[in-house]
């Protein structure tokens, strides 16, 4: 059985409701690695269960850079009034905007990118390799992982964190799904440049 202190310092690390750090603990004999190694598994499955829910409000949030020539606004949504108001939604909300100023997202999904400009990048691509003397299967397979890579780039949810490159947002975004136990969405956002 964890100890008090053990389920404290799990709490107090994770942001996990004390009846799930107590759960977790006991499966892992009391090693608080291996406890955090079993709520990263467990918060995969919580935030898939949970993004079937619907959400009915949130918050916007906005930024505006130092130098007052960057602005976001965002539009991010939850399942009740009471996590839309904490703190740690906020926080993750703020974060987003950050995200957003920061990287220049075009969309918040990969398959919310438009046809057309995949097919303008697609004629870009090929008009590069056109001149390689690559063969057909070899120059698809590269402008398929160019593909890749610049819708990887350009949504939201794909990007790396610019906080920490081993996550995506999406990453980010699922850790506190499973921290705040509700579901929680990126509607839209728009950034302004001068």
């Amino acid at each position: 059985m964890p100890s008090i202190d053990q389920i404290k310092q799990l709490r107090e690390e994770t942001g996990i409701s004390i009846t799930e750090c107590k759960k977790v603990l006991e499966e892992a004999g009391g090693d608080i690695a291996k406890s955090k190694e079993l709520l990263r598994k467990k918060g995969r499955e919580l935030a898939g269960k949970k993004s079937e829910r619907i959400v009915k409000t949130g918050i916007i949030d906005s930024y505006v850079h130092s130098n007052k020539k960057v602005g976001v606004i965002l539009d991010i949504r939850c399942e009740s009034d009471f996590v839309a108001k904490s703190g740690d939604f906020q926080a993750l909300a703020h974060e987003i905007c950050l995200q957003i100023a920061a990287m220049n997202p075009l969309v918040v999904q990969a398959e919310d990118i438009p046809d057309a400009i995949l097919k303008k990048e697609k004629e870009i691509y090929l008009a590069q390799l056109k001149e390689s003397g690559k063969s057909k299967e070899i120059a698809d397979k590269i402008i398929e992982g160019k593909l890749e890579k610049y819708q990887k780039e350009n949504s939201l949810m794909s990007q790396a964190w610019i906080k920490d490159n081993a996550k995506t947002v999406k990453d980010l975004v699922q850790e506190y799904i499973v921290k705040l136990g509700e579901n929680i969405i990126i509607e839209k956002f728009a950034r302004y440049k001068i």
